[in-house]
């Protein structure tokens, strides 16, 4: 059975950094494109970074040159590195196989940027 599970979050100041990581019980981890999700109250669920299974990398506009992703195939793990967090970063987190073909979302992990 799959299983993502996301952790690494929490409450940190504007301008501070938090390292997102998820562990994915996943057959044949290293095919798959992964993406960071995240989801705030009233707003769309939306895709933050993409890495594929060759290790390239894309990134949604608001998060390039703040956010890294990367990934583990021997760990089975991907994760986030958040820098010069912004209010606007405020999320529910999310790992997930990209595009079509999602596995079972995981609980998610919570980032709060505030003062």
């Amino acid at each position: 059975q799959v299983q993502l599970v996301e952790s690494g979050g929490g409450l940190v100041q504007p301008g501070g950094s938090l390292r997102l990581s998820c562990a994915a019980s996943i057959n044949m981890f290293n095919i798959y494109n992964m993406t960071w999700y995240r989801w705030a109250p009233g707003k769309q669920l939306e895709l933050v970074a993409t890495i594929t299974s060759s290790g390239d990398t894309t990134y949604r506009d608001s998060v390039k040159g703040r956010f890294t992703i990367s990934r583990d195939n021997a760990k089975k793990t991907v994760s986030l590195q958040m820098n010069s967090l912004k209010a606007e970063d405020t999320a529910v987190y999310y790992c997930n196989r990209h595009g079509s073909g999602a596995f079972i979302w995981g609980q998610g992990t919570q980032v709060t940027v505030s003062p």
